[in-house]
């Protein structure tokens, strides 16, 4: 077994997450409930890249930064329609997720 990190965010309504972040390129991997109607906690991934989506409270909270790398900040970009930013060490944008968590995107600039 790899060793990793495994990011948790809050949100209201998992199957809304997992539709938005199925536009970053993540596939829900799985969905587990305690029981039918109570929250759930869902695993998306894009590769290797894994999010755990949690609909509990307590679990993290709202507006958390996560910062992924990926290959073409630029396809990304085009998805969501917003002009990516150079920075030093990157191309980058910025996205909230229908919970207001933020998710910095970008793409390393060779040095």
């Amino acid at each position: 077994m790899d060793e990793e990190v495994i990011p948790v965010l809050y949100v209201e309504d998992a199957r809304t997450a997992v539709a938005w972040y199925a536009r970053l390129g993540f596939a829900e991997q799985w969905e587990h409930r305690f029981e039918p109607g109570l929250p759930a906690f869902v695993e998306v991934a894009r590769g290797p890249v894994r999010l755990f989506l949690s609909e509990h409270e307590g679990d993290a909270r709202p507006g958390t930064l996560v910062y992924l790398r990926v290959r073409d900040v630029d396809a990304v970009a085009a998805e969501f329609g917003v002009p990516p930013q150079t920075a030093p060490w990157a191309r980058e944008i910025e996205l909230r997720d229908p919970d207001g968590n933020r998710l910095r995107v970008g793409t390393p600039t060779s040095r």
